[in-house]
């Protein structure tokens, strides 16, 4: 039986509790929603007075130059580079995941079509993020290609001889599930096809070696684990052996090999800074740089090994309270149990009443989200994010004890939590 003075010990001989202080969270919230929106950095409002007040507001146009606007996607692609297993100058962060699986996903089309122009379909989860799947759609219906959907147990046989491309997220958005990188690869690989991960739900939150894995193409977000703030600009990886055959197809000025020359042709930059394309968000790009600094305090502590081993630990604690606490409320469990095929959240399911029981929560203070069922067999989810930089085990406790008494009293029934806003 699990107490809550176990989970105040647990909290005590933490080595990682220090770093909770460099977030701003409410007294009152629980907050298990940093797989969807991470929580901000106490720095980030110091650091956005800065860059307006004094960068824009004073540096004006010379901050470019004087304030290393310039070179920040290179700068802070390479701070992410070691959370993703990149090497230095391998990453650029720019623009959002969607407008960067485009480019990459174009990119490897172009590379199927130049390489096994017989190979003519995109395999993908069912499940992935629909985003993933709409940008891979519009690609498909424009090329000529067909974009096949398949359940996790279904991808190892669909690698046919007429696999162009497989695209997977990570980890899946709506259950946490985890794919073996390097296997899946492999076996794409041995199979002819290329393959582009996506790693918003894993940068940050699990180790990941995108070079090991011998990966082709990968990108991810910044405002979710990495804590870059609403709207984060996203990040891309592209394997070098493959970063200078082809443009990709938003090939603007700032992806140009000599961008102040103001050529009137396009000369595609060496290597990754291609991937660019657009004048920079300045002021969003700031703020992921404090996101970021959470990681490199953690460095002397054990870096993203023993932020996975508590990120584990929570995970664990969670579910073995909620089956402890709240057995015989119809409670599922969507996340697998074992540790190499589970991110960093905790995703239960029930036949019906998951959004309100999750309003009700938040009612609580304890913030987590839902995600409706496909009407394919996938259940809605209750779903819950565990950041081991500013989650700690008490925190673990005292929500499964609010889901226990939302539960238990029927208040989730309250005609008040059945009403849905435009974000859910």
């Amino acid at each position: 039986m699990i107490t809550l003075q176990d989970c105040r010990q647990r909290d005590v001989a933490d080595p990682l509790q220090s770093l909770r202080d460099l977030f701003s969270i409410p007294p009152d919230v629980i907050y298990l929603d940093g797989n969807s929106l991470g929580a901000m950095p106490k720095a980030a409002a110091t650091r956005a007075a800065e860059v307006i007040t004094q960068e824009w507001g004073q540096g004006l146009i010379r901050s470019w130059n004087t304030a290393g606007w310039f070179s920040l996607p290179q700068r802070l692609g390479n701070r992410i580079a070691p959370l993703i297993g990149a090497g230095q100058n391998q990453v650029v962060t720019t623009d959002s995941t969607s407008v960067n699986l485009y480019k990459v996903l174009s990119a490897a089309l172009s590379m199927a079509a130049q390489d096994a122009p017989q190979r003519r379909i995109i395999v993908s989860e069912r499940s992935n993020f629909p985003t993933d799947l709409y940008i891979a759609e519009g690609l498909c219906k424009e090329r000529g290609y067909t974009l096949k959907l398949v359940e996790p147990m279904e991808i190892a046989a669909s690698l046919t001889a007429e696999v162009a491309i497989l695209m997977l997220t990570h980890v899946n958005y709506r259950t946490g599930a985890m794919h073996d990188m390097p296997a899946v690869t492999a076996a794409a690989h041995a199979a002819g096809a290329l393959v582009v991960w996506d790693l918003a739900h894993s940068a940050g939150a699990v180790p990941v070696d995108l070079i090991a894995a011998q990966a082709d193409f990968s990108i991810g977000c910044g405002y979710k684990y990495l804590n870059g703030g609403p709207g984060a600009p996203a990040f891309v990886w592209v394997n070098p052996r493959h970063a200078e055959r082809f443009w990709q197809p938003l090939s603007g000025w700032w992806g140009h090999a000599t961008p102040f020359e103001f050529t009137p042709d396009y000369q595609p930059a060496v290597g990754i800074t291609r991937y660019l394309c657009g004048t920079q968000p300045i002021v969003s790009m700031s703020l992921l740089e404090c996101g970021l600094e959470g990681f490199e305090a953690a460095q002397p502590l054990g870096g993203m090994a023993a932020l996975r081993s508590k990120s584990l630990a929570l995970t664990d604690l969670f579910i073995a309270l909620v089956e402890q606490r709240c057995a015989g409320h119809g409670l599922g469990l969507a996340t697998p149990r074992e540790h190499g095929q589970r991110g960093s959240q905790v995703c239960l399911t029930r036949a019906s009443g998951a959004f309100a029981i999750v309003q009700a929560l938040i009612a609580r203070g304890v913030i987590g989200d839902y995600r409706a069922g496909d009407g394919q067999g996938h259940q809605d989810i209750l779903r819950f994010g565990f950041t081991p930089l500013y989650i700690g085990f008490e925190d673990v406790w005292n929500a499964v004890e609010q889901l226990h008494q939302v539960l238990e009293t029927g208040e989730w029934q309250q005609a008040q939590f059945h009403q849905k806003d435009a974000v859910t």
